[in-house]
């Protein structure tokens, strides 16, 4: 399962097997854009990247999470944004994606966020405590997919926003 499986930041060294991984992890998949690994490429240009984990196994990258800044209308901050996380498709099942969701969530709540926002599964996210809240999803996203987890005690109040890298075209 997790056995020997390390979780730690990501070095410049892993770039090309996070896009590698990332590609493997979401290709054919419905709810992906196709464009994920690239996502992670312009939060890293755009220096809005705030964390990257890893998970290696053997020094071999099996796993990775993103979290970057989220803006919301009441201007409170800081939020997150999860996501992309990528488990390769090999592996995935094990309890290496969990593990990484863990991990940043401790990491980003030592950093002082207030909370952290994604778009996905609602049945898979659940178990880590994020909540659908349609009320603040942004404007481009699916209301039934938008999640909240509180980090803290501060309900935000308006819309989300994900870093434009979200966005960009290549």
């Amino acid at each position: 399962m997790r056995e020997n499986i390390e979780i730690r930041k990501e070095v410049e060294a892993d770039h090309a097997s996070i896009r590698t991984l990332t590609e493997a992890a979401f290709e054919g998949r419905p709810y992906a854009d196709g464009d994920e690994q690239d996502v992670i490429d312009r939060l890293r240009r755009n220096n809005t990247l705030t964390l990257s984990l890893v998970a290696t196994q053997e020094q071999v990258v099996i796993g990775q999470i993103t979290f970057s800044p989220a803006i919301v209308g009441d201007a409170s901050s800081p939020w997150f944004a999860l996501g992309p996380v990528s488990v390769l498709p090999s592996r995935q099942g094990e309890g290496i994606g969990s593990a990484l969701i863990e991990t940043g969530l401790a990491s980003i709540t030592n950093m002082g966020a207030l909370g952290c926002i994604l778009t996905g599964d609602p049945n898979y996210y659940r178990r880590f405590g994020f909540r659908l809240s349609p009320g603040n999803s942004p404007e481009n996203e699916p209301e039934e997919y938008f999640q909240l987890k509180l980090l803290g005690d501060q309900r935000p109040m308006g819309k989300f926003v994900f870093d434009r890298a979200f966005y960009e075209d290549v």
